[in-house]
């Protein structure tokens, strides 16, 4: 089982959903996050004021899949995620070691 966790522009959310339920995932979990890579943050004017924003707000989305479902769960985030602009996101792949549903007490796949 692997953790696929997914930091995107927040306006590509709605497109990522759907291509995530289009191949069969089931649930995901969405968090409003701030950071930078190599955009290196920004400049804006606000009230004639200019100052630097360090952090841009993106959304993080973590889904809990099969290892035979990983792949086709990154290509669809690949897909619905790109812009072909800096700042596009990253997707980082983990190992879960266990799973429990707190409701049954199912562990394991049967969990996702």
């Amino acid at each position: 089982m692997k953790l696929v966790t997914a930091v995107v522009k927040p306006f590509k959310l709605d497109d990522v959903r759907e291509a995530l339920s289009e191949i069969g995932v089931q649930g995901i979990t969405v968090t409003e996050v701030k950071g930078f890579g190599r955009q290196k943050g920004h400049t804006e004017l606000y009230r004639g004021a200019e100052y630097v924003v360090d952090f841009l707000p993106k959304v993080k989305i973590e889904v809990a899949v099969s290892d035979e479902q990983t792949e086709q769960v990154i290509e669809a985030v690949t897909k619905a995620a790109n812009t072909g602009k800096i700042g596009d996101g990253k997707i980082f792949v983990t190992n879960l070691e266990q799973i429990i549903r707190i409701r049954t007490g199912e562990t394991g796949a049967d969990a996702i």
